[in-house]
């Protein structure tokens, strides 16, 4: 099996239905359908598929597997270069399970232009699945903004009423810190000679003037994807635009190719500026994880609410991943795997109802445990694990990150503590105003329950988020060696900048 172009299948099987409803031909409700279908019977073959690398990875190696390698643009040393390790292999499983999800959410509320819709799914699974699997900068930054192409038109086209405002608000914010890791790549490319990322790894030794920018370069596309405090303020308005499934995908995978890059390009290849702006990155964190805890307390919005939250939730990734200790830096992962089932199931909640009443006013709720027990206890399961109740998905990543920044500085641990109360309060405020009290609007007396489609939908995150909060180790120790070997590298990188500085 490892002779096979497994990571070439899952990249680009999508492709192959996008072309079908491409060219399907027919009265526009047969089109539909079976661009429906198709769609949904891909993305799902896409997913099994995947399911060989989890099958066929060794949890005890360090290094990248599965790896594809060939020419591409031979002249100027640019190659057609896949891998996957214990972090990355992670974020494959989670962009090609969402996608069919996503696919399934959207069966009945998107019923304009569904043939354009599902291409643009398809393909934007290519383009997510591609960047998590890149080690080549060339191939890593046409599939990191690739991204934007299918995203702007799930935004802008079936969006809601100011959905050109947000499509081009998030396409414009995203690619202006993109244009400058693009520079970055360039420059590194003038040192080396190749776009290779393993061989800059190895290779690359720059001064600490030249990391001190380049790393600057990196930060500013990888912390507008996070998105961190103060450049987050796309998030919220291409949330509440975007149609469900697009929010879905948006919080679950997109959200995490800024902290991706931070741990596959920023620490490993720039160690020194790394160690420098970590308190930067700290500070920035502490203030997304308190002010949009408390921004989020006063929503009146119920998806501007989730999506608030997802900037404080991912403070807590940013702060592992500079704390460079295995606890930051394993939780931060497992933070961004559980951030994506549970940001993603909570985003669904607010479609179903949304699906129902076409409002997503908290005001407009109350009292649905009622007429809707099913969905009562499902948005219950994962407000619970968002606030990181135990034996739940959020408790181990944001546990973890904890204990790595209590290691690192007492402060930086002790202020984004604060995060976890915060978020209890916001989370659990959202479910007593739309689930709790009495039933006492009339529009709310006939709503009917989840049916079987939507309790298809939850089922695999559920069993995710439980899985994941009873045995973590099952995911914690295939990234081990990983971790251990960015961690090791990057303090070798330091104790020999120190000798050097030392030298006469």
């Amino acid at each position: 099996m490892s002779s096979w172009p497994l990571l070439s299948l899952v990249i680009f099987l999508p492709l192959v239905g996008a072309l079908f409803c491409l060219v399907v031909q027919g009265p526009k409700e047969v089109v539909d359908r079976n661009c429906r279908s198709a769609a949904l019977m891909t993305s799902l073959v896409t997913f099994a598929v995947s399911l060989l690398l989890w099958t066929g990875f060794d949890p005890t190696k360090a290094g990248f597997q599965f790896v594809e390698k060939a020419a591409w643009v031979p002249a100027l040393g640019i190659g057609y270069h896949l891998g996957v390790d214990g972090i990355s292999v992670f974020f494959v499983l989670l962009s090609t399970l969402l996608t069919p999800i996503c696919i399934l959410a959207s069966w009945e509320a998107i019923e304009h232009r569904v043939r354009e819709y599902m291409i643009a799914f398809l393909v934007l699974e290519t383009f997510m699945v591609g960047m998590f699997c890149a080690l080549d900068f060339a191939l890593f930054y046409v599939f990191f903004e690739g991204v934007l192409i299918p995203m702007f038109l799930i935004i802008g086209v079936w969006g809601g009423k100011r959905r050109v405002y947000s499509a081009f608000k998030f396409f414009l914010y995203t690619l202006a810190g993109s244009v400058l890791m693009l520079l970055a790549i360039i420059a590194i490319y003038w040192q080396i000679g190749t776009t290779d990322i393993p061989t800059a790894m190895e290779k690359l030794n720059l001064s600490f003037a030249w990391q001190f920018w380049l790393w600057l370069a990196f930060f500013a596309s990888f912390a507008v994807k996070v998105p961190m405090w103060p450049v987050h303020t796309w998030l919220p308005d291409a949330h509440v635009e975007a149609p469900t499934a697009g929010s879905v995908i948006l919080a679950g995978v997109l959200l995490k190719m800024g902290g991706y890059g931070f741990l596959r390009l920023s620490v490993p290849l720039l160690p020194e500026a790394t160690q420098y702006f970590a308190p930067l990155v700290f500070g920035l964190s502490i203030v997304a994880v308190i002010y949009t805890s408390l921004v989020a307390l006063v929503q009146e919005d119920m998806k501007k609410l989730i999506a608030y939250s997802s900037v404080a939730h991912m403070g807590f990734v940013t702060i592992g991943i500079f704390v460079m200790n295995a606890q930051g830096v394993q939780g931060s992962i497992f933070q961004m795997l559980s951030h994506g089932i549970v940001s993603a199931a909570l985003f669904l909640c607010v479609g179903v109802i949304y699906d129902r009443m076409h409002t997503r006013e908290i005001a407009a709720y109350g009292g649905l445990v009622h007429r809707m027990p099913r969905y009562a206890f499902v948005f219950l399961f994962f407000t619970l694990a968002s606030v990181g109740l135990p034996g739940l998905s959020g408790f181990v990543g944001e546990f973890l990150v904890l204990i790595g920044a209590f290691k690192a500085n007492t402060w930086v641990g002790t202020l984004a503590s604060t995060g976890v109360v915060l978020g209890a309060a916001y989370a659990l405020w959202l479910y007593r105003k739309v689930v709790f009290g009495e039933l006492t609007k009339d529009s709310l007396k006939a709503i009917l329950d989840m049916n079987r489609r939507e309790m298809a939908i939850f089922a695999p995150l559920v069993l995710l988020a439980l899985w994941m909060g009873i045995y973590p180790a099952s995911f914690l120790d295939p990234m081990a060696p990983a971790v251990d070997k960015l961690i090791g590298d990057y303090q070798a990188a330091l104790k020999l900048a120190r000798t050097a500085a030392l030298a006469p």
